[in-house]
């Protein structure tokens, strides 16, 4: 079987994931509409995690897979992209939360204790939290899925083994990892009482497993190519996933109609992505890690700010004051962005590339006897 060619740089699906983001914010910000009224579709927001999830694994096999099987993969270099990528922002949240409540107790006001857990400190610090050993959800709760993706990324070449073994055998490929999703869910759900899908900072880590297996096994099958008529499989994708969500379906088959979107959309050409593919949506993907990360700091404060100059007690937000919060989310994300995550990150691969570039000529430089 011979590989298709395709851009390094899919834009279709970097938009997607600010309707990812987008997905867990209306979710999170839901009950302080002064509406009584959840639809299920809502109610269903934090599978946006799972699509993350699923497309993690199938970006990054996209970008490391062939590296891997061909012996270029370099593990150090690539957690340290990883870190990179997700630790600046994270770490500045963590402290964004922490000074938001020390100053609202300050203020005198009335703050979940869990907020400021400082047993779970160190976990949060060193992306542990979603490994069962932060006691409480504190903090930056919406972090425990970078924990969980930190997870995957530190155990990412047992992920890029079996899908390098399995190259030439995609279909089985996608089986397998729909199979691994049925195991866990139902084998989780019979143990633990709840959905694997609803686990944050004590099974986090486990729940990212199926998801990123099925990405790479997706990534498998897009790697082989001819996929008819991408367009239509995303839009059948995305009405089967509104419909099972909105008729509460498992979990799981939302997370497979997600899979079906993330190839689909994967295997239109730049050119044919029309607005998915434009400037504006890409810059919102481009931004979707600070909305989904500074989503928890804008709700305590905004939230709370709102509330007090309307007089909503119970935090329920008139329409129009609750739609000027949640349109703020992607302004906030923005100033994160360019103020913290962009720099950070151009910073610490610079530093990665300045120390490649002399361990380079320290290995060419002639030896004296």
């Amino acid at each position: 079987m011979t590989q298709v060619e395709t851009p390094q740089d899919l834009r279709a699906l970097t938009a997607l994931r600010f309707f990812a983001a987008a997905w867990v914010a209306l979710y999170a910000f839901w009950p302080n509409l002064d509406i009584a009224v959840t639809p299920n579709l809502v109610a269903k927001g934090y599978l946006g995690v799972e699509l993350f999830f699923v497309l993690s694994g199938f970006i990054l096999s996209h970008v490391y897979l062939k590296a891997f099987g061909e012996g270029g993969f370099r593990y150090g270099g690539f957690l340290w992209a990883r870190v990179a990528r997700v630790y600046p922002l994270h770490l500045a949240t963590l402290i964004g939360v922490g000074v938001l409540g020390l100053g609202a107790v300050a203020a005198g006001m009335a703050i979940d204790g869990n907020v400021l857990s400082w047993e779970s400190l160190p976990a949060h610090i060193f992306m542990l939290h979603a490994w069962g050993l932060a006691p409480e959800a504190g903090w930056n709760h919406s972090s425990w899925s970078i924990s969980a993706e930190w997870f995957a990324y530190l155990t990412f070449p047992a992920f890029a083994f079996v899908a390098w073994r399995l190259r030439e055998r995609p279909v089985a490929a996608v089986a397998g990892a729909l199979a691994l999703m049925g195991l866990l869910y139902a084998g989780f759900q019979a143990l633990a009482g709840f959905s694997l899908t609803e686990a944050t900072f004590r099974w986090g880590a486990l729940r990212i497993v199926p998801c990123f297996a099925y990405g790479c096994a997706l990534y498998l099958l897009h790697r082989r190519g001819g996929l008819k008529h991408p367009g239509w499989l995303a839009l059948a994708s995305v009405a089967g996933m509104a419909l099972a969500a909105s008729l509460r379906a498992p979990d799981g088959v939302v997370v497979v109609f997600a899979g079906g979107l993330i190839l689909a959309l994967g295997a239109l050409p730049n050119a044919a992505a029309g607005w998915l593919a434009s400037r504006p949506a890409v810059y919102l993907g481009e931004i979707s890690y600070a909305v989904y990360m500074v989503l928890v700091p804008w709700q305590l404060l905004a939230v709370n700010l709102a509330a007090r100059l309307t007089g909503a007690e119970d935090k329920k937000l008139h329409l129009f004051v609750w739609l000027a919060v949640v349109l703020a989310l992607p302004i906030v994300a923005a100033i994160a962005y360019h103020l913290v995550e962009h720099p950070a990150r151009k910073a610490l691969r610079g530093l990665a590339d300045r120390r490649a570039a002399r361990a380079a000529l320290r290995r060419d430089a002639p030896q004296v006897a």
